[in-house]
Parts: structure tokens; C-alpha cells; sequence
């Protein structure tokens, strides 16, 4: 039987870019360039390693979110995966990783799964929780912050390190699981990688798809809000010490008067 993974990924906006909330207190994300997620590659990566490994496997990437959330689809398909599974419905328009984690798990059961594959976090929100929440809704162990992993005999294994000791963990599957940005570095797409993605199937699904009711989404359904955002102040030019001699000394005082000493 072939073995089944879903790697759940996100469309962020560039954190290269103006990043600015728009009135009604979500990103703006008509006003600055996105694309995939770069810490959800190192899942796809991983999921494409355990595929290339498995006699037999089927990697299927999936996002929620908006039209433009194709390009992230398209960018994992360009790397390998087999298939991907768009969630696109105007009453997702500000939920928060609660309700998004229902959508996926709506959208992982009927789609099928062994394994189900996630970044540590996203680079927009960076809560890092969705993982274990998709875990609690699906009912499947998770094994998570992983550096390496691999997947034998119905049970996927994996390194955790932390910052004092290193764990190896191991659960029975069907399971999720996070990889970190130390997981090894993500593949670049070919050009005949980029060339086959365009003929590689890309199923839309909406709410009503996934028996889901749309009042339970969206800002209003949301468990979280944002109640107030401000503008980050300008950067200032800072303090300049040039040293004509006293140079070492006006250092340090300065970083005793910012009690950095």
C-alpha cells in the first residue's frame, strides 16, 4: 500500500517586503509579493526524502488560503510533489490557526493521509502551534521539532535537539510531525521540475466541500483577535562616538548610561 504524505504548507508574504496590516487588522497581502513559506521547504524536503526512501509513496502538498496561495502549490510541486490540494473560500478571510487547523484536517482526512508533514512555523505569524493542534483534531501522535527524521515498519523516528540534551522519538503511524530549519537544506526546482509542475493535478476545495460551516471561520469565528496594531517607529541614526583619542572611553560610558555595563 502506498504510503500517504501531506505536507501542509503556507503562502506568506515577503519578509523582504513592506510588510503593513491592512483596516480591518489582517496582513495586507495585496501590498507586498508572497510565496512559500521558506521554513515550510525544509517539510517539503523531508517529505520528499521519505518518499524517495518508501517502495512506494505519494506526496501531496496542501494550503488554505487565498487565489495567490497557488504559487506556494506550485513552487512544492516544482520541487517534487505529486499533487496538491488547494482550500480557497472568501469566509476564511481572517481565521486564525485554530479555525485553519480545522480546514486542514478536514481537508487531510478527505484527501488521506500516514503521515502528515509541517514546517516549525510560519514566517508570517511564527506561533509554531499548528502542528500539535492538527495532531489533537486528528487524533494521530505528533512528533515535533524534529532535525531528522525517517519513516520504517509503520512508525515514523526522529532527532529532537534541544538546547541541552538530544531526544530520539518515534510514534506509530498515521502521525504528524515538524521539521526545523536544521533538517537539511531544501531542493532547488529544475527546470524540468518547473516544466512538470504545470501538468501536476491541483484540487480546489471550499467549506461546503468539507462539510464545513463558514460562520465558524473568518474574524468573527475566530478564537483570537487583534485588537490595535501601530506602525514600528523609524529607525533613529543612533549615537556616533568618534574616537580622537577618547574614543574607548566615550564607549563606555555610553554603555554604562544604557546600563549595558
Amino acid at each position: 500500500m502506498s504510503l500517504r504524505i501531506v505536507v501542509c504548507v503556507k503562502y506568506v508574504p515577503d519578509a523582504t517586503g513592506d510588510r503593513h496590516f491592512a483596516e480591518d487588522l489582517t496582513t495586507d497581502r495585496d501590498a507586498v509579493d508572497g510565496l512559500l513559506s521558506e521554513l515550510d521547504e525544509y517539510a517539503v524536503e523531508q517529505a520528499l526524502q521519505i518518499s524517495d526512501e518508501a517502495d512506494d509513496a505519494e506526496v501531496t502538498v496542501l494550503t488554505v488560503g487565498p487565489e495567490d496561495a497557488r504559487d506556494a502549490l506550485r513552487k512544492a510541486l516544482s520541487m517534487g510533489a505529486d499533487k496538491a490540494v488547494h482550500v480557497d473560500d472568501e469566509d476564511l478571510h481572517g481565521t486564525d490557526v485554530f479555525g485553519t487547523s480545522k480546514v486542514l484536517a478536514a481537508a487531510i482526512e478527505k484527501t488521506g493521509y500516514d503521515l502528515v508533514v509541517c514546517g516549525m512555523a510560519s514566517t508570517d505569524g511564527v506561533m509554531g502551534v499548528l502542528p500539535a493542534v492538527l495532531a489533537e483534531r486528528l487524533g494521530v501522535p505528533q512528533v515535533t521539532l524534529l532535525s531528522e527524521v525517517s519513516v520504517a515498519d509503520g512508525k515514523v523516528t526522529g532527532r529532537r535537539d534541544g538546547d541541552a540534551a538530544t531526544e530520539n522519538l518515534e510514534a506509530a503511524l498515521p502521525a504528524v510531525v515538524s521539521v526545523t530549519d536544521q533538517s537539511g537544506e531544501a531542493r532547488y526546482p529544475s527546470f524540468k521540475g518547473i516544466m512538470a509542475a504545470k501538468k501536476k493535478p491541483v484540487e480546489e476545495l471550499d467549506l461546503d466541500d468539507l462539510d464545513l460551516d463558514g460562520d465558524d471561520f473568518g474574524l468573527e469565528g475566530s478564537w483570537t483577535a487583534v485588537d490595535e496594531a501601530n506602525a514600528r517607529p523609524p529607525r533613529t541614526a543612533g549615537t556616533v562616538v568618534k574616537d580622537e583619542g577618547e574614543g574607548g572611553k566615550q564607549l563606555a560610558e555610553y554603555l554604562a548610561g544604557q546600563k549595558f555595563l
